[in-house]
């Protein structure tokens, strides 16, 4: 591998908005994220209610596709 090209590599510490948080390897040293394992549906059997409230109509009224 050449020498000075790649990015420093730190033990970076994950926070969910669950209040999860745990310790992975990444080139930044801190991170959040909006889905962890412990709060997936995929991992936890239960659904979980992610703000998507707008999003439909949003899109409807953006690309001219209004309910008839």
């Amino acid at each position: 591998m050449k020498e000075k090209i790649h990015p420093e590599y730190h033990e970076a510490k994950v926070t969910c908005v669950c209040g999860n948080s745990f310790t992975t390897g990444s080139t930044k040293k801190e991170l959040r994220v909006d889905i962890c394992s412990n709060c997936h549906p995929f991992y936890t059997g239960a659904q979980r209610m992610v703000e998507t409230r707008g999003r439909a109509e949003r899109f409807r009224k953006k690309y001219g596709l209004d309910k008839k």
